[in-house]
């Protein structure tokens, strides 16, 4: 069987036992979470000249093609190649397996947040409590969604969860997991969606399609698009991963090809002079050309780059604070972390300072270097198809660090 595509990260399915099948950053990007043909590894991110290995579970689960941690607490969920259609919830600070479900297919992701864990399958999606693990809530027939496209805020106050409105256009769906009704629906792209994220507040979401030219930020829950960036205008390339810095003023992507985009989000004329009318020769030139092109023109461009040392490689990018330093920090598919610097007053190309091996058996080995639409029927208990089967539970008693992961430690 073939490793599971998922937008964040996944192997070609190669034979090397050391290829990542998948890795993410946790929701306040503290920690980074690879999973390989060997079993899974989650790494502390607290510094650019050490990794911390918080734990290596090599050799207990193997092919491991997903893992999620909630925050910094012990509550992991994983899914393996073996048993692509079963969830296990661990504690991993225990060893334990605090319980596992089985669904109708298989599972493509799954997200974490402090209220909610969502399964997402081909066609429906599984919104579960976090205390209890209980099936909540279940969205029935959605659009294929083949990569298990998909992403959950992180914040309790706006707790939403966006997928694919149809699997032809770009329409996200936006729900509230929390009052566990649909919001609406917001048309970002006239092609199928590659990529989405919330910011920390879920007061933004971007968005990227297929052809990976153009990326839009969006108001939540309203749907006005704030902004609209071009990544390049001469190939069209698969996007991979976007993020948001953690006060989401910037927001970064990755594709398949070598280079990172990093944008600013501010007024396009926050910083300039404003002209005299009837002067400004682009407002001029601009009133002659077609509709199209003057959009292009209008567009914003990135802020600064990144420049990866190679191409047509899976990875998966984020934007955080080390030591009080904003930075970059993109995984690879190969096992390589690259931490840059990112300089907020003047951006341009990012200068590498770390390359650790996350895969290495020696831990820590580093080298230096728009408009709302209704939403589809949802249910509360699905009659067409077969519900996720609770298999077990774990004996020992639940703690508050485990199954109410808000103390984190």
């Amino acid at each position: 069987m073939e490793p599971i595509m998922n937008f964040n990260l996944a192997s070609h399915g190669a034979d090397h036992v050391n290829d990542v099948l998948f890795a993410n950053f946790n929701q306040d990007c503290s920690s980074l979470a690879i999973a390989m043909k060997k079993g899974y590894r989650l790494y502390a991110l607290n510094s650019v000249e050490n990794l911390e290995l918080i734990y290596d579970n090599e050799g207990e689960t193997t092919d491991v093609c997903l893992v999620d941690r909630l925050f910094s607490s012990s509550l992991v969920a994983v899914v393996s190649l073996h048993s692509p259609r079963k969830l296990k919830v661990c504690h991993f600070k225990k060893g334990s397996e605090i319980c596992n479900y089985s669904y109708s297919n298989t599972i493509l992701a799954v997200k974490l947040n402090r209220l909610r864990l969502v399964v997402v399958l081909e066609e429906s999606i599984y919104i579960h409590s976090i205390r209890d693990m209980k099936v909540l809530h279940t969205i029935r027939d959605t659009p294929r969604n083949p990569k298990g496209l998909c992403c959950l805020s992180s914040n309790n106050d706006s707790s939403y969860f966006a997928y694919p409105g149809s699997n032809i256009t770009g329409e996200v769906q936006i729900f509230d997991v929390t009052t566990l009704k649909g919001i609406g629906m917001i048309s970002a792209h006239d092609s199928a969606l590659a990529a989405m994220t919330f910011d920390s507040s879920a007061t933004k979401l971007a968005t990227a399609s297929g052809k990976g030219t153009v990326i839009r930020v969006f108001s939540v829950p309203d749907g006005q698009k704030l902004f609209e960036f071009r990544r390049g205008v001469k190939r069209c390339v698969s996007i991979g991963s976007l993020a948001f810095s953690p006060d989401s003023k910037f927001l970064c992507a990755s594709s398949n090809t070598e280079t990172i985009h990093i944008f600013k989000l501010e007024d396009q004329g926050a910083n300039k002079q404003a002209p005299v009318e009837g002067n400004s020769w682009s407002d001029f030139i601009r009133g002659y050309l077609p509709t199209q092109v003057s959009d292009v023109l209008s567009q914003g461009r990135d802020f600064a780059t990144v420049k990866l040392p190679f191409s047509n490689t899976r990875n998966v990018c984020a934007i955080t604070v080390l030591q009080k330093v904003p930075h970059i920090l993109i995984v690879d598919e190969k096992g390589f972390l690259y931490i840059y610097t990112l300089n907020l007053q003047e951006g341009g190309e990012c200068p590498l300072l770390r390359q650790h091996i996350l895969t290495d058996s020696k831990m820590g080995h580093k080298k230096d270097a728009h408009q709302l639409n209704p939403v589809p029927s949802t249910s509360s208990s699905p009659n067409n198809e077969t519900p996720p089967q609770f298999h077990s539970v774990s004996t020992e008693k639940t703690d508050e660090e485990t199954m109410q992961p808000i103390d984190e430690g």
